[in-house]
């Protein structure tokens, strides 16, 4: 399939303005691989315009044309740093089972958890601009938007797992946040200080102090993944039929979206033939599903039109490396890459108690990740709304064997909210999730 190279990522810039970046990735191949690099191209910001993927199960090759979205700056080496880390280690000539058993291995270590406490003085602003550089919570009293922190931690890479806050009467905020670092370099002081600096810059005469220390297991034992969803909540968000029955012939961005499958095309592949609606992630999306149901990518081609429709071709197997002959399968396969499609993010209005909150459901693989940017988008959506928030919360909750990652957002018991209101909301938070901002 293709020949070792020291370099492994390459990053070709086009040479007329406003064309797509060419990014191609040759390596070893891996299960999940292109459900990964997808995963680091949604996280940098970045829309994927075309695609090509092929492999032959030791050695693969995948071309994605990307542009990068409006008012976010690139940092091309950075990519380039992140992309290569998340290919297996290059082994020339040494496709034995052993070794690609070993690679596949590379992501399962756990990251460690540090606790962020940022003690600072509300502002309209604050969480959204911190949060970009990594990802983060906090609370609202008096004219607090979460701008700032959530910029400041996407920059940084570093992720939210969890966070728990708590305000002052003189109006200050204690907010403590449990994060991940996508370097694994948080534990060294140039790392560490390296925040620091970046949440100062930022924040200014707000930040009264900021410290990062690891987390104990005590701490850690919150983050574990829980199911107190309400059964209301579970209806609404989570309600596998009612959801199916709304994807079944929907239309997403304008477009229908269909799935289906043949056989005939291939005496060792089952074709998977997607049309639909284009939004942010979508890619992504469609290789984290199959990559939860052990569905291996033989050869792939993704295209988005101007118009906003996309076309992909899949020429898959199972993780036997058969074809999917099973009618059953088929079906059920077709059916969860539909809802996929229609709703790869739950966003929605429930109770809780005599108030109202908003909340957005974010599906996590069963590697454990989240889909990156969620908490940035909401808190940009709603800043750019002008509502202010007065509390927020993150968590892990378990629903039907899937684990999602649940963010509440509640606006205070003087904010009377109308139902029109309310839908401009979800609206706003969708669009900007779903890129049609």
């Amino acid at each position: 399939m293709g020949i070792p190279s020291d370099e492994v990522v390459q990053i070709r810039h086009a040479d007329v303005a406003g064309e797509p970046t060419v990014v191609t990735v040759s390596c070893p191949d891996k299960t999940g691989l292109g459900c990964d690099l997808c995963r680091v191209v949604l996280l940098f910001g970045l829309n994927i315009v075309k695609g090509d993927m092929s492999t032959d199960g030791k050695w693969c090759y995948i071309v994605l044309w990307v542009v990068p979205r409006r008012g976010r700056p690139m940092a091309w080496h950075l990519l380039k740093n992140r992309l290569s880390e998340l290919c297996p280690v290059t082994a020339p000539f040494c496709f034995d089972t052993a070794y690609l058993a070993a690679a596949c291995l590379q992501d399962d270590v756990v990251p460690r958890v540090f606790l962020l406490k940022l003690y600072c003085y509300d502002r309209m602003g604050l969480l959204h601009d911190t949060c970009r550089k990594g990802l983060i919570w906090t609370f609202f009293l008096g004219i607090l938007c979460f701008t700032d922190v959530t910029r400041v931690l996407c920059e940084l890479e570093l992720t939210i797992r969890r966070v728990k806050v708590s305000t002052t009467p003189d109006g200050s905020v204690l907010d403590l946040f449990f994060i991940t670092d996508v370097r694994e370099l948080l534990h060294t002081k140039s790392r560490r200080e390296e925040a620091y600096d970046k949440l100062e810059s930022v924040l200014g005469d707000s930040l009264t102090s900021c410290k990062i220390d690891p987390a104990s297991d005590d701490m850690c034992s919150c983050l574990q993944p829980s199911a107190s969803l309400t059964p209301a909540v579970m209806e609404q968000m989570f309600s596998t039929d009612v959801i199916e029955e709304q994807a079944s012939g929907a239309r997403c961005n304008g477009s229908t979206i269909s799935v289906t499958m043949d056989n005939s095309l291939s005496s060792v592949h089952t074709l998977i033939q997607i049309q639909c609606g284009d939004h942010k992630g979508l890619l992504y999306d469609i290789m984290r599903t199959l990559k939860d149901c052990n569905i291996q990518i033989s050869y792939g081609r993704f295209y988005a039109r101007q118009n906003g429709s996309c076309e992909v071709d899949l020429f898959v197997v199972q993780s036997d490396g058969k074809k999917i002959l099973d009618q059953q399968k088929q079906r059920a396969l077709c059916s969860l890459l539909r809802m996929e499609l229609y709703r790869p993010l739950r966003v929605a209005w429930v109770n809780r108690g005599p108030d109202t909150e908003l909340l957005v459901a974010n599906p996590v693989e069963v590697s454990g990740k989240g889909r990156p940017l969620v908490f940035y988008d909401i808190t940009l959506a709603l800043k750019n709304l002008h509502k202010r928030i007065f509390l927020a919360e993150i968590g892990r909750h378990v629903v039907e064997d899937r684990e999602w990652e649940v963010y509440r957002v509640h606006f205070g018991e003087e904010h009377e909210l109308s139902s029109s209101l309310r839908r401009q909301i979800v609206d706003g938070v969708t669009n900007m999730l779903m890129g049609w901002d």
